[in-house]
């Protein structure tokens, strides 16, 4: 499997949008301060740190992400360490050589979420991630490796060639990796039509997205901020003001 660069259309940012100091302004006024707003950012991962991550914590927190979709993340957190060992600590080349009998018997074991189709998205995952590392040189160099300004061409490749990993649940594995990108959550997308971006209440054609990174793009150059950050910062400066403690125990949007 070769995972190839798709850039996605190339979109010229539109002109009449709010200017991005005027959403970042009403974020810090909502959140009680700039120094406040600024213990909300995220960490984002170096390039180093990233690319030295391990085949297996990537398959962890790929696993993670889609168990915890439509599921109570308290419950799937409290299980983890029944689902590293049910798992084998997620070792691609492990799991690869495992028997479909292995597989059956996680559908009964109780240290996990018994979920059947999720449960065999681990065994398809454990193969993407086992082939994309022998292409690039390690999964995390891959991620590493890929740029910034076309994080939709990299959800592409999430959707497509992995198992359970479109839509927030690709955005989600990214960013709890701490790679460098924008989340499409209900508040960052009600930012962007509030700024004047034409794009749908829910964006998921391959224009509306391409305008959405495009739009990012633009923000980054004129601000010089990190995409993550630029996302962060949006979801705060609208929607419900939720406390910046409660905030704090839930580094995403």
């Amino acid at each position: 499997m070769v995972c190839q660069v798709r850039r996605t259309d190339d979109y010229r940012p539109e002109t009449n949008l709010t200017p991005f100091a005027t959403i970042r302004a009403r974020a810090v006024e909502r959140k009680g301060g700039t120094r406040t707003l600024t213990t909300l950012l995220p960490r984002v991962a170096t390039r180093a740190e990233l690319t030295a991550l391990p085949d297996d914590r990537i398959l962890s927190e790929m696993t993670k992400r889609i168990f915890c979709s439509g599921f109570a993340w308290t419950v799937v957190e409290q299980k983890w360490p029944g689902f590293e060992a049910a798992f084998l600590a997620f070792d691609p080349a492990a799991l690869l050589i495992q028997p479909p009998d292995f597989w059956d018997a996680l559908t009964g074991d109780t240290r996990i979420v018994r979920h059947g189709q999720k449960i065999m998205a681990v065994a398809h995952n454990a193969r993407f991630v086992a082939d994309v590392s022998g292409n690039h040189g390690g999964f995390g160099r891959f991620l590493a490796e890929w740029p910034a300004n076309d994080q939709i061409g990299l959800l592409q490749v999430l959707a497509k060639q992995g198992a359970r990993l479109g839509g927030n649940t690709g955005q989600y594995f990214l960013r709890f990796l701490g790679r460098d990108g924008f989340m499409l959550s209900r508040d960052v997308v009600l930012c962007l039509r509030d700024a004047g971006l034409d794009v749908a209440e829910t964006p998921t054609s391959k224009r509306d997205l391409a305008k959405i990174q495009s739009q990012f793009n633009a923000w980054a150059a004129e601000t010089n901020l990190l995409y993550t950050h630029l996302s962060r910062i949006c979801a705060m400066s609208i929607g419900e003001n939720h406390p910046a403690e409660r905030l704090r125990h839930y580094m995403s949007e």
